[in-house]
């Protein structure tokens, strides 16, 4: 009974894990820590929380409560560590949750993020394996939050782009999952570590299907294209290559857009396949709500994904 209660675990493993109570609630479950990304102490803090809170909301799901996982060397003045909790609260409570204790490593790197645990119907769990041929793609936020920090840390810094990737990287998934869940999307992911090519990957596996994604209409960061033409990657392009890149057919895409589809992201947007005849009700229920949504392609019989 135990294993029959575990609706998403580690076989296929997803956004979050799942475990359903009874007929009407389930639990989610996730965890996400890292370095900082950013100098402000808060703001980073505001990040990481955001990037763990985010994946309860990509499986449908609703927070209820927070422990922070942290790890920091001795000589970090209390004022920062303080600042990142600050931070990590604060985003806590905008999602409607509790931050409610945790734990504390040293280290000599420091590392934060939150363990979080939600709520979901056991019927609305959202999951990266319903897409069906005929369903439209949509994603929730633009590509380019590694290319952009990375350039940053090397010392080329596009100011216009950092504050859009500040503003993208503090923004709950909440209200996009709000107006997402009456239309009962088929597939959702969110676009993090592996960048759009490899959670599309992930889901066209897991779904059975092919993904055709459209490179004209990929959304992109302000200067991210501009960087990534310069030559900026991140360590994890490659890796994300070698995960995904077997799987991915891109021919005669333009480098910089191809680098900025492997690029990984912090705190991504959703990745949602839904009916197409849903997919133009649903923009405008996102625009309403001055949230955006970019249809970049569409799902097909087949396997792999296609970018051209």
């Amino acid at each position: 009974a135990e294993a029959e209660n575990l609706l998403v675990g580690l076989a296929p493993a997803d956004d979050a894990a799942v475990y359903r109570l009874d007929d009407e609630r389930a639990l989610v479950f996730t965890v996400d820590f890292f370095p900082p990304l950013v100098d402000d102490p808060e703001l980073f803090g505001r990040i990481a929380a955001t990037n763990a809170l985010n994946d309860v909301f990509a499986m449908g799901g609703v927070p209820l409560l927070a422990l922070s996982v942290a790890a920091f060397p001795e000589s970090l003045p209390n004022e920062i560590v303080a600042a990142i909790f600050a931070g990590a609260d604060e985003q806590v409570r905008a999602a409607g949750a509790i931050l409610a204790g945790g734990h504390t490593l040293r280290d000599e790197e420091p590392k934060y993020g939150l363990a979080v645990v939600g709520t979901v119907h056991p019927d609305g769990v959202w999951t990266k394996s319903g897409a069906r041929p005929g369903d439209a793609l949509l994603l929730t936020k633009p590509l380019g939050t590694g290319m952009l920090l990375h350039a940053a840390r090397q010392g080329s810094r596009h100011e216009e782009g950092l504050v859009a990737v500040a503003e993208s990287m503090t923004a709950l998934s909440r209200d996009a999952a709000d107006v997402l869940r009456p239309f009962e999307p088929s597939a959702v992911t969110d676009v993090t570590g592996f960048g759009l090519l490899g959670h599309a990957h992930e889901l066209a596996d897991r779904s059975g299907v092919r993904l055709e994604l459209d490179a004209a209409t990929l959304p992109f960061f302000p200067g991210a294209r501009e960087q990534a033409a310069a030559g900026v990657r991140t360590g994890g392009d490659r890796r994300n290559r070698d995960f995904a890149g077997p799987h991915v057919e891109a021919d005669g895409v333009p480098d910089d857009v191809l680098a900025l589809a492997y690029d990984p992201q912090t705190s991504g947007g959703l990745l949602v396949a839904l009916p197409a005849d849903k997919s133009l009700t649903l923009r405008a229920a996102f625009e309403a709500r001055t949230l955006s949504a970019w249809p970049i392609g569409r799902v097909v019989e087949g396997s792999g994904v296609s970018l051209r």
